[in-house]
């Protein structure tokens, strides 16, 4: 049993947005045979009351608030210092020194970094096994913003870009080992760091399948004489923005016209005002709801029309394991090992999800035997221990493993 520092950029429950999803079950399957000193943030004052919930998993919990707002202004001081905005935005003095603190008093062996941004916390440190889970390549995703804005935000998000993709090759290049949360990810930073491929690795995600079960038997959230397209995810998150505006906008009119009964449900967490704006007869945005199951056990289709996505999508894999069938963009569909046709249908454009979504509504038993083989995949390759176990073998390669 090892000493393990782990540190998370947000509070790692409830795990019910696509990195806390991730950085909960790391927490828990790391907690199942070593000591956890967990350092993180709270950025929504909604999750103060789950503080109590993580300290069966950790030994000592040092929870640092951060205020968005604020650290939005805080962060400008990149511009100054010449780093990525990303580093100030997530800098903190009191965790930083809980962090020195634990490192001299409790013999730590091992750190566990969650998000590129919390390496700063150990950048000093000399000697120490540090195993980064970047999750995503986030410097692309800042360069993947820059032109679907205008100046002066375009030139900030390359300039992002660029600088985050700097310190990633130093945290990497420091790093005992890396992970991304899939192969094209992975891939994707080593080709900009190709000096670091020899210690990078894909540790994908995985989802809970007893929890997203459709033998639980929930009460629907929608009208009897309604079919429901459902959207999750956390809502002020920019690709989930732009997904649920396109669609709302250019694809849900026009099915609409000849399926009236049809409404598009939007399931999510902090919903902007440019979200909210989507509301109407047709759109329901629910806002944070205490339990996602019952909009996806009693959805007619779950869609996914990510244009800007990274990696594997949690929503897509928590819908297929309820045995839903879906239709995700071909940037989600990639990050997932399956079958196209068989366990979720895809699409690029509009007219594409007019043909797939289409094709559902029309068939009820293709929706069910669509279901079946999306429940099935979940349950053959994506459960959290199978995947989780990868990082197993470098704390035991360190001497740190029990």
């Amino acid at each position: 049993m090892a000493n393990l520092l782990y540190l998370v950029h947000r509070l790692p429950y409830p795990p019910n947005k696509g990195d806390k999803v991730r950085s909960f079950h790391l927490l828990k399957h790391l907690a199942t045979n070593h000591r956890v000193f967990l350092g993180t943030f709270i950025d929504d004052p909604q999750d103060e009351v789950y503080r109590d919930a993580l300290l069966p998993y950790c030994v000592d919990l040092h929870i640092a608030r951060l205020s968005p707002r604020a650290a939005k202004l805080r962060s400008l001081s990149g511009l100054l210092s010449n780093e990525a905005l990303t580093l100030p935005y997530y800098r903190n003095s009191g965790l930083q020194n809980w962090v020195d603190c634990t490192l001299r008093d409790q013999k730590i062996d091992a750190a566990v970094i969650f998000s590129s941004a919390m390496a700063q916390y150990v950048e000093g440190i000399s000697g120490l096994c540090t195993l980064v889970d970047f999750v995503d390549v986030d410097s692309a995703k800042w360069t993947q913003y820059a032109p679907n804005h205008r100046w002066p935000m375009s030139w900030l998000y390359r300039r992002e870009g660029e600088r985050l993709l700097a310190f990633e090759r130093s945290v990497a290049q420091r790093a005992t080992h890396s992970f991304f949360v899939t192969e094209n990810e992975a891939e994707l930073f080593c080709r900009s760091a190709p000096e670091c491929k020899a210690r990078v690795e894909a540790m994908c995600n995985g989802v809970d399948a007893e929890f997203f079960s459709p033998e639980h038997t929930m009460i629907s959230p929608f009208a009897a004489d309604e079919r429901a397209l459902v959207f999750t995810g956390a809502m002020d998150y920019w690709p989930n923005i732009d997904a649920v505006s396109w669609f709302s906008t250019e694809i849900l009119p026009i099915l609409q016209k000849n399926r009236p009964e049809l409404r598009f449900y939007i399931v999510g967490r902090s919903p902007t005002p440019a979200v909210q704006a989507l509301a109407s007869e047709q759109v329901v945005v629910t806002g944070t709801v205490d339990d996602v199951r019952p909009f996806l056990q009693h959805a007619t289709v779950v869609v996914a029309p990510l244009r800007l996505a990274r990696g594997i999508q949690n929503k897509v894999l928590e819908a297929m394991a309820m045995g839903l069938p879906v239709v995700a963009s071909q940037e989600c569909a990639e990050a997932i090992d399956a079958v196209a046709e068989r366990d979720f249908l895809t699409a690029a454009t509009a007219d594409d999800y007019l043909r797939q979504i289409g094709s559902l509504l029309q068939s009820s038993e293709r929706c069910k035997a669509m279901g079946q083989a999306a429940r099935e995949l979940v349950l053959t390759r994506y459960s959290w221990d199978a995947h989780l176990s990868g990082i197993d073998r470098h704390l035991v390669e360190s001497g740190t493993g029990s």
